[in-house]
C-alpha cells in the first residue's frame, strides 16, 4: 500500500511553470500532482501512452486538437496516447495526472 495527499505541501511557482510532484508509482501508473496558479499554462504536447486527468480543485481551459473546453473541480477525462492537448489554469488548481509507468516524469516537467 502507498499513501499520498493531493493537499499536503502545496507549492505554487511564481513563474509560468506549474509545480509537478510525483505522489507515487504503482505497477502500471505514475500518480502526479500538478499545481497551477491562474494564468499558468502547459503548451501543446502529447503523451506517448494513455493518460487520465482529474481536476481536484480549481478550473482549467483544456484544448484537444485545437478545440477548447472548460474543466472544473470534479471533472475527470482520459486521453489516448499521442493526442495533442494543452491547458491553461483559469482558477488556481490542483490536478491529478495518471500516466503510464513506461512514461517519464521529465517529459511532463519539460512541457
Amino acid at each position: 500500500m502507498q499513501k499520498a495527499s493531493l493537499l499536503n505541501n502545496i507549492t505554487y511557482k511564481e513563474n509560468n511553470k506549474p509545480t509537478i510532484t510525483v505522489l507515487f508509482e504503482t505497477a502500471h501508473t505514475k500518480e502526479i500532482r500538478i499545481v497551477m496558479k491562474e494564468g499558468q499554462f502547459m503548451k501543446e504536447h502529447k503523451a506517448p501512452f494513455p493518460i487520465v486527468i482529474e481536476i481536484f480543485e480549481g478550473e482549467i481551459t483544456f484544448g484537444i486538437n485545437g478545440e477548447k473546453q472548460v474543466l472544473s473541480k470534479g471533472d475527470i477525462i482520459s486521453l489516448q496516447g499521442n493526442v495533442p492537448h494543452d491547458l491553461t489554469c483559469t482558477v488556481d488548481c490542483i490536478i491529478r495526472l495518471s500516466i503510464s509507468v513506461l512514461d517519464h516524469v521529465d517529459r511532463v516537467n519539460k512541457v
